[in-house]
């Protein structure tokens, strides 16, 4: 008895636990989407084509796997750095309006995952 009631125990706290894992690394694909396009991301950026600039599942792919991804990526989206692009043209990347960080989180969230 004490074995099954150990073993329920061990099997809800591991349920939970992924249940919470899960939870942590959702974020909301129509809401970022729709995030990126009231910044004016889209208009340099396309999903999956480039256009002015990478697209966004090129950039995913650029920092898959990187320890510093989740950063770098923020530092990009909220630090106006220097961009060269093709042309040999350089300006400031624009900076996000939003201060929301759930907002800008689930942004970067959602632009790492499109990485396949």
């Amino acid at each position: 008895m004490r074995s099954t009631l150990h073993t329920l125990v061990v099997a809800g706290l591991c349920s939970t636990g992924l249940l919470m894992s899960a939870q942590a690394l959702a974020f909301d694909a129509e809401e970022a989407q729709a995030l990126a396009k009231k910044e004016g991301c889209l208009k340099c950026h396309a999903l999956d084509k480039k256009k002015e600039a990478k697209s966004l599942i090129e950039i995913s792919k650029s920092l898959k796997g990187k320890p510093n991804a989740e950063a770098k990526l923020l530092h990009h989206l909220t630090s106006a750095e220097m961009v060269k692009f093709e042309d040999g043209k350089e300006e400031e990347h624009k900076v996000l309006k939003t201060k929301d960080k759930d907002a800008i989180k689930n942004l970067t969230d959602w632009i790492l995952s499109l990485a396949k």
